[in-house]
């Protein structure tokens, strides 16, 4: 079945401006919100799995837990509805993602601690909460008007064991793609792992898979220091990082070792505005 089109109303005073992206399971879609006078992101299940109930469970699920973080690095969701259709409704956020912007310019040392600070925040909010974000990776980062933005908790929950290969391939930490035990330490390699994407423009992991041949990257020893490819930024910048992408959970820094860090992330162009998904 084909996405609604423009003019159709998705859920009441709700209604459709544009299809924006098709996953496995979601449409995302830029609307317009009558009651509140904005844009607005809606995500709602593919025809296809409207009556998947744990599909329906985990998209529910997601909207709640967004609906109580009120936390300005952390997209907000103002409706969720379970019937008759599966729906959240989330704020636009005006912006790029990290990962459009990372590959037109990588981020410089100042802007990258920002990064980290905000995204650190961002995470401790979601921790505070009993969950786990597990897909921390720059395309769930939006970036506009100095502030970073995450978003996308289709894959938090508690600490605990995950399936193997839970979370994003080139993005999920080793304990991850095991399908072992996850905490607060594992959402500190999605964070590293990201800053290391905006400071080169790629991802490491698939950089080494191509090298080594292998399907799980995460699980064949230490990635190379980021020094390598950004020798000018501060060694303290780079052992944080690299600190994050240590294969043992238990000796990763703190998810919020740059926490204290002021200032904004620099704004710059966007392709084009991105609504939240």
């Amino acid at each position: 079945m084909r996405p609604f089109a423009a003019g159709r109303e998705l859920l009441p005073g709700i209604v459709v401006l544009e299809h924006l992206a098709r996953s496995r399971r979601l449409d995302v879609y830029d609307a317009w919100s009558t009651e509140r006078g904005c844009r607005v992101a809606v995500k709602v299940l593919r025809p296809d799995h409207r009556d998947n109930r744990r599909h329906v469970a985990a998209l529910v699920r997601e909207g709640r837990t967004l609906r109580r973080l009120t936390h300005p690095h952390v997209v907000r969701a103002f409706e969720v509805h379970a019937a008759p259709l599966a729906a959240v409704v989330l704020e636009t956020l005006p912006g790029a993602t990290l990962e459009h912007l990372a590959a037109d310019e990588p981020l410089a040392d100042a802007e990258l601690r920002v990064l980290g600070a905000q995204l650190a925040s961002g995470l401790h909010a979601i921790h505070a909460a009993g969950l786990l974000h597990l897909d921390l990776k720059p395309a769930n980062v939006i970036v506009g008007a100095g502030r970073a933005t995450l978003i996308d908790l289709s894959h938090a929950r508690a600490p605990g064991r995950v399936p193997q290969g839970h979370g994003t391939w080139c993005f999920a930490a080793p304990e991850q793609v095991a399908g072992g035990g996850v905490g607060p330490a594992t959402d500190a390699w999605g964070l590293g792992v990201t800053l290391h994407a905006a400071a080169t423009g790629r991802s490491v992991l698939a950089d080494r898979a191509d090298d080594l041949d292998v399907d799980d990257p995460q699980l064949h020893g230490p990635l190379p220091s980021l020094a390598g490819d950004r020798p000018d930024l501060s060694p303290e910048l780079v052992a944080t990082i690299d600190g994050w992408l240590g294969t043992d959970p238990a000796a990763r820094p703190p998810a919020d070792a740059l926490l204290a860090t002021p200032g904004v992330v620099r704004a710059r162009p966007a392709r084009r505005a991105r609504a939240a998904a």
